[in-house]
């Protein structure tokens, strides 16, 4: 069974309709959206608000001084494709209060044909305002330098689908891409949710169009006060909610048409000594889609890294 959805445009002054675009939704997903609404009894803490994304970003950045290193891995197979791995290590630098740094470097696995290194990014991102407010902002450059065979799906643009993930790695490492990435943070935290908007836009610097995205999130932990003893397994270590994220098109057909769009539940579970793991099966919800992606992760923070290059 699918499901048809279209979005009109109103009539505009000639009384007739601008355009019409139609989105075939695969098989229901009512109830894995709906399941986020059963986390609205517990109430939360914001310290993990950016650890429980694997491709939202929320308001927080790091902690001037600390390093946290990471790596996001993604696994699937795609419609017609092999299976493949790709992992991602981060490594992440508070600068400033305002301002967090941080480098990508990427591989991956494809059954049947190659293991490659498929580039580096560099990720800035910059906080406007220095206090909490109701809507939070955040402003995010990233400068990339991969090839096609490059599978991170660090976020999804343009017309980003399942097509890119079946194309031999042999030809596709051949193709070099040079990009770069900015996006819009919307964040909030409001009674213990963290929600989160991200509208991307990116532009290959040769003669492609910029390309549009969009991620939204909104998680909390399972618990908002810490119990007096020490533990693994309370539940104010785990939290809990659900991303939505896809491809707007470019500048030329800008829209949700031959678009590929995710939903994923997603966990984080923070354990002793700043290690967290995170884990967010990404079901496609469009025929563009690949029909699942797996994603997890983990994360280690070294508070006041740069202390220890610091002599007396």
């Amino acid at each position: 069974m699918k499901f048809n959805f279209i979005f009109n445009i109103q009539p505009g002054p000639t009384g007739r309709y601008e355009s019409c675009n139609t989105m075939r939704i695969r098989p229901n997903l009512v109830a894995l959206i709906a399941s986020v609404v059963c986390l609205g009894h517990v109430s939360a803490p914001t310290a993990m608000a950016q650890d429980s994304y694997n491709v939202t970003y929320s308001h927080h950045m790091e902690e001037p001084g600390n390093l946290e290193i990471a790596f996001r891995n993604v696994t699937a197979k795609p419609q017609g494709g092999e299976n493949f791995f790709s992992s991602t290590m981060e490594l992440e630098y508070g600068m400033k209060g305002w301002w967090t740094t941080e480098v990508y470097f990427s591989g991956q696995s494809t059954a049947n044909q190659n293991t490659v290194y498929t580039g580096v990014r560099w990720e800035n991102r910059f906080r406007p305002l220095k206090r909490e407010h109701w809507l939070n902002p955040v402003l995010y450059i990233e400068f990339e330098d991969t090839n096609g065979a490059d599978r991170a799906l660090l976020a999804v643009v343009g017309k980003d689908g399942n097509n890119d993930l079946t194309d031999l790695v042999a030809l596709a490492r051949l193709e070099r891409k040079r990009e770069v990435e900015t996006k819009l943070i919307l964040s909030s935290d409001w009674k213990g949710w963290n929600i989160a908007e991200n509208l991307i836009a990116e532009k290959n610097l040769g003669n492609s169009p910029w390309e549009f995205g969009y991620a939204f999130g909104v998680s909390r932990p399972l618990q908002l006060k810490a119990g007096v003893k020490e533990c693994v397994l309370c539940r104010e270590r785990f939290s809990a909610g659900m991303e939505f994220y896809g491809g707007l098109g470019d500048r030329r057909s800008f829209g949700l048409q031959d678009t590929s769009h995710y939903v994923s539940p997603v966990i984080a579970w923070r354990l002793p000594r700043n290690v967290t793991l995170r884990l967010g099966p990404s079901f496609g919800m469009t025929e563009q889609s690949t029909r699942v992606l797996v994603r997890f992760g983990v994360s280690y923070e070294i508070d006041q890294f740069s202390r220890l290059f610091h002599t007396k």
